[in-house]
């Protein structure tokens, strides 16, 4: 997962600047551990709430407790409340890595379960948590912070940007049609708990080809197929995989089906998990999903803005495709998170970053060679007569580094200034589009 080692973040205490300033309102922030069961059981209730879900069973609680170990738990909590003992504010994380442009992957600090309570908002309780995360995982030597979200506003402040798009698709079977190729190889349906072990297999072999994804803990394999212990409905998850002539597997489809009581054959398919390794298990799994017999409508969510199946079916106004945002970007550390991927094209630009949190702005010079590759060294003042000038904004930045968005766009947008947006976009565009397949 990196070079920072997960178990030394796991076990960090809280910051200590956003600690002190929760203090002066009467409220403790600490981290929350696993190993405490009524401590935990009560975070996990505070999560749920936060998120309009309903109370936890002792079941989930204690399934969530052994699945979730690998994160680090903090917690805000009112001492002079009702219910001391729940947290009034949550949040999680841990160190995953990110795949960036160019096959490689970085270590980041990978966000979730923000929450606060009704009873406790505009007390600068989440500004806390999430800059004391950002400065801890920052000094902790990370490059880079990443979340999905569930409100799209919220995180811009904190120097957050949506850099992967994903794609919902909503597909009429009868209409689309299929133009696609005939793949060699066979699909077959498999059980449970062996897409269960092969998920993980097939992903770390394909994860580092597309920006954007990550590397997937356990419990969300567990999620997808349907094996938590937890699991009241995993009979309703069906699993199938594309092997090659060669029997090697090298795709699996993941779905559920809604059937239409009113008309047989117009049952509804949802896609909840697609990955593949190579261009024929594509194809064959999405003919084989097309084709589903007394299926009207096929759907699907987190996949890339730039799908091949769109060019696999006959009528493209079969498919209604919805773009939103998905996977957002904190950039913790510039020279690091621009020396670790790979560009288009050859440039030199010297950059002017502002970072309202004061954790990773200044002026650096950005030098990218013929291969590709790049070296980031500390700018001084003053113009560079051989480098093109990019005044930019650590949330511009991050929303720009796995090549989603060019910077022509954002400069005519008003948001990056420069007098060469053409070369800025030609170095850092990438020719696979970001994507991130499921949620964290």
């Amino acid at each position: 997962m990196g070079t920072v080692n997960n178990t030394v973040w796991h076990d960090a205490p809280v910051d200590q600047r956003s600690r002190a300033a929760l203090a002066v309102r009467d409220l403790q922030y600490r981290t929350v551990s696993h190993a405490g069961s009524a401590d935990y059981a009560a975070w996990l209730q505070a999560a749920a709430r936060g998120f309009q879900n309903d109370e936890r069973t002792a079941e989930q609680i204690a399934a969530n407790r052994a699945l979730t170990a690998y994160r680090r738990l903090t917690g805000v909590y009112d001492g002079a409340g009702p219910m001391p003992e729940m947290p009034v504010a949550t949040l999680s994380s841990w160190i995953g890595e990110l795949s960036v442009p160019g096959g490689r992957g970085i270590p980041s600090c990978a966000i979730s379960s923000v929450t606060v309570a009704p009873t406790h908002r505009r007390r600068g309780i989440a500004r806390a948590m999430l800059e004391g995360e950002l400065r801890g995982a920052a000094a902790a030597g990370l490059p880079m912070a990443m979340l999905t979200v569930s409100e799209s506003t919220l995180y811009g402040r904190y120097g957050f940007a949506p850099a992967g798009a994903s794609a919902a698709w909503t597909i009429e079977t009868k209409r689309a049609g299929w133009r696609g190729p005939q793949a060699p190889g066979r699909v077959d349906f498999i059980s449970r708990q062996r897409l269960r072990e092969l998920l993980p297999v097939v992903h770390d072999r394909v994860r580092l080809e597309a920006p954007g994804e990550i590397d997937v803990p356990g419990e969300f394999w567990e999620r997808f197929a349907g094996t938590r212990p937890d699991e009241k409905d995993g009979g309703k998850v069906r699993a199938v995989q594309y092997a090659d002539p060669a029997g090697e597997v090298r795709g699996l489809a993941v779905y559920t089906v809604a059937g239409n009581d009113e008309d047989f054959t117009k049952a509804r398919v949802h896609v909840s998990y697609l990955l593949t390794e190579t261009d024929d298990a594509y194809a064959a799994l999405w003919r084989f999903l097309l084709e589903l017999d007394l299926v009207s409508t096929v759907t699907a969510h987190e996949l890339s803005v730039d799908e091949p199946l769109l060019w696999m079916i006959e009528d493209q106004r079969a498919a209604k495709v919805t773009v939103r945002d998905h996977q957002y970007l904190r950039i913790l550390d510039v020279p690091a998170a621009l020396q670790a991927r790979t560009y288009a094209a050859p440039g030199r630009f010297s950059l002017e970053v502002t970072d309202p949190l004061e954790i990773a702005g200044g002026r650096y010079l950005l030098d990218i060679g013929s291969d590709g590759r790049a070296t980031v060294s500390a700018h001084p003042a003053g113009p560079s007569t051989d480098a093109v000038a990019v005044s930019i904004g650590i949330r511009e930045l991050s929303a720009l580094y796995l090549g989603g968005v060019s910077p022509v766009t954002l400069a005519r947008a008003g948001l990056v200034q420069t007098g060469d947006a053409v070369a800025f976009a030609r170095s850092l565009s990438w020719q696979v589009a970001p994507r991130l397949s499921l949620w964290y």
